[in-house]
């Protein structure tokens, strides 16, 4: 009967000690996964930002093709602004140079940061540049 007792006693429950450890364990965790997840959260949003200006490519290839000038985004097909881009600037020469210019919105990382496609006039290929820092850039926009 002493023994039941005794065993009754024993299955109380966690101490406070381990509570508290379990706490500081996850804290650490957390402290660890958070600038991941921001660095995650802002070379997604320069993706997206990308993303929503490369459809216009097309666009600018179809007037140059007919012998057109593009000024504006929405000669290619753009609007002026979007959810990921505060402004967006297109323009094509006769010589088929040309450029698509995102100045992004997001995170304290990408806010006001661009990022671009470039057509070159002799060869008529499309470069990505963008100005945020290496580790946010997608693999297009790696040289």
């Amino acid at each position: 009967m002493k023994s039941m007792k005794m065993m009754k006693k024993a299955q109380a429950g966690f101490t406070l000690i381990e509570l508290m450890i379990v706490v500081a364990i996850i804290g650490i965790l957390a402290a660890v996964a958070l600038p991941a997840y921001q660095d995650y959260v802002a070379k997604s949003q320069v993706a997206a930002s990308l993303a929503e200006i490369t459809p216009g490519k097309v666009q600018v290839e179809t007037r140059l093709a007919a012998g057109d000038l593009t000024s504006t985004p929405q000669e290619v097909g753009l609007a002026l602004n979007t959810k990921r881009c505060s402004a967006i600037a297109a323009a094509v020469t006769i010589n088929g140079a040309g450029s698509i210019e995102c100045t992004m919105i997001g995170n304290s990382d990408v806010t006001g940061q661009t990022i671009k496609w470039e057509r070159t006039a002799g060869d008529g290929k499309w470069a990505c540049t963008s100005s945020v820092n290496d580790k946010f850039k997608p693999k297009e926009c790696k040289v």
